[in-house]
């Protein structure tokens, strides 16, 4: 499995929002943190240096990542996890841990994916520069694509 990064410096149009995650497994192994909202990003993107903190997690499996700059590494996905975006639903899904660096001021900059935005239900608004509630779940286009 190839997973595709995507850039993430200080571009135009950039959201960040507070996300709790944690284990469904071992209450009080969760954290909170600020991250980088990147839609070009598969899923929930955390630094490798945090795994540990979530204790044994049932699913992990080693797979491959392409950077933003071609480069290929492996990373770690595992879940589930539980995670909530800001004040959205919390819900289960699988985080992927990799070797990340340090931005500027010496922090992670954990990134939130697609496929994490899509089962927290939330959407992207642009123009308004945050996130926004989606308030149903859209099965139209899958039922056409299976037809």
């Amino acid at each position: 499995m190839t997973l595709i990064l995507r850039p993430r410096g200080r571009l135009m149009g950039q959201v960040t929002t507070w996300i709790t995650v944690g284990s469904i497994f071992e209450a009080g192994r969760e954290m909170q943190c600020k991250a980088l909202v990147d839609t070009g990003a598969y899923c929930l993107t955390l630094p490798a240096a945090w795994r540990d903190r979530f204790g044994a997690l049932p699913m992990s499996e080693t797979v491959e990542v392409e950077m933003a700059d071609g480069r290929v590494e492996k990373g770690e996905l595992c879940g589930p996890l539980k995670i909530q975006i800001a004040d959205f639903s919390a819900f289960a899904g699988d985080a992927l841990f990799i070797d990340m660096p340090l931005d500027d001021e010496g922090n992670y900059v954990p990134l939130i994916g697609y496929m994490t935005l899509e089962g927290a239900r939330v959407a992207v608004d642009m123009v308004a520069h945050r996130l926004r509630r989606v308030p149903r779940v859209d099965l139209k286009r899958r039922a056409l694509r299976a037809a």
